[in-house]
């Protein structure tokens, strides 16, 4: 292993025969499984080896954040003070990685009806893994603040749920999201009832505003600024090729983030000129037609760039760990592209590509029903949306001659 970093024999002998090699070793190795570069396998070989050198026997299988901040400072005078922030950088995941990193773990506020919670979205009612982890933070957001605020679930009251809205919700949540919340936490505070954690009549205490399902307009870009954003990608790095199958992706078919990330090599079928798409409210999957500058700028992606790496997600992340890419890193894609061409929109996330697809397939003159399809909707009334952008139709009908009735 050392001999792929270093060419001298005595810096090899030196890395061999220092201390804790297996625990060095392994985590070297699996750092080079996913995909970490030469130039950063060798500094980190080179901080472990002085991370190594100054644990003692008595730090062997736990080390804490103090500890370690400790031995540093003993040889502080040895290193520069970035330095020593990287040896703290370096040594952290892997004291994790040797199972030796000794951090408590902070308790989580009711921890006990939050799991319940929890258990019943995934095992009884079947909310997608999404769902699921966004409903768990935003409940453990409140029940952090009942701990924080001296609540007691066991005895909680409505006005502490209004004081939650006014005082912590105010400045952080838009009218919509605030909508989201009060429904998710009646679900939540019904739940609980049931099991006896908290008052049965908070559940009903919490009332939302009234949102008209029209009230708003989707917040679609121009398709001239897709296609701008899609002109971005027109380089040959790595980053750029697989950001433009990503793209294409997000603007063609209408995706959502999480249904690029659940994209699988198996997949996709250039033979047979096929993708097949898990959707993930239909939770089933959809096939469509590659089209063709989509097929190209994947199989450029998957045959070029697209590193060595164990995982059968078709993207993976630009910079070691090459882990499969999270929602959160679609959005980054998105969103970093489109602030550096100065699109001034409500939203410049993947979700703005989805309507922009929705809105160009309405003014090519598809139905709604053919659009909902397309976009993997559950019921028309999610496609309805759409109509209201539709200001060809609607000087149409602005332009009716109605006679005698008028």
């Amino acid at each position: 292993m050392f001999e792929n970093f270093f060419v001298d024999d005595a810096t090899i002998a030196r890395h061999r025969e220092g201390p804790l090699l297996d625990e060095r070793l392994r985590y070297l190795l699996h750092c080079t499984s996913v995909g970490a570069t030469l130039h950063t396998q060798r500094n980190r070989a080179r901080a472990l080896l002085r991370v190594a050198n100054m644990l003692t026997a008595h730090d062997h299988g736990s080390v804490a954040a103090e500890r370690l901040h400790e031995l540093l400072a003993k040889c502080k005078p040895q290193f520069a003070s970035h330095t020593a922030a990287n040896l703290i950088n370096i040594a952290r995941p892997w004291l994790k990685f040797i199972d030796w990193w000794d951090q408590p773990v902070p308790p989580i506020a009711f921890a006990e009806p939050l799991d319940r919670f929890v258990a019943w979205m995934r095992d009884e009612r079947g909310l997608t893994a999404c769902t699921v982890e966004q409903w768990r933070y935003r409940t453990a957001n409140f029940l952090r603040w009942c701990e924080q605020s001296g609540l007691d679930l066991a005895t909680l009251e409505p006005r502490d749920i209004d004081l939650y809205f006014v005082t912590y919700g105010a400045q952080r949540w838009s009218r919509i999201s605030a909508g989201h919340i009060a429904r998710m936490l009646r679900v939540f505070f019904k739940h609980a009832a049931e099991t006896g954690a908290c008052s049965t009549r908070l559940a009903s205490s919490i009332l939302s505003h009234r949102r008209y399902r029209d009230e708003t307009l989707p917040y679609a870009l121009g398709w001239n600024d897709v296609q701008r954003l899609i002109a971005t990608t027109s380089g040959e790095s790595e980053l750029d090729v697989r950001d433009r199958a990503i793209l294409l992706l997000l603007a063609v078919y209408g995706l959502r983030r999480g249904e690029v990330c659940a994209l699988r090599l198996e997949d996709i079928d250039c033979a047979h000129g096929q993708l097949r798409i898990w959707r993930l409210k239909r939770r089933q999957p959809q096939l469509y037609p590659l089209v063709e500058s989509v097929g190209q700028a994947l199989t450029a992606y998957i045959d070029t760039v697209r590193p060595s790496v164990p995982h059968v997600e078709v993207f993976v992340g630009t910079q070691a760990p090459r882990a499969a890419i999270s929602p959160a890193g679609i959005y980054s894609v998105v969103n970093r592209r489109l602030r550096r061409l100065g699109v001034q929109a409500a939203h410049l996330g993947p979700h703005s590509l989805r309507h922009a697809c929705a809105s160009k397939l309405l003014a090519d003159g598809l139905t709604l029903k053919e659009i909902g399809d397309h976009l993997g909707h559950r019921s028309a009334a999610s496609t309805s949306i759409y109509a209201k952008v539709d200001m060809v139709g609607l000087r149409q009908i602005g332009e009716f001659d109605l006679g005698d009735l008028q």
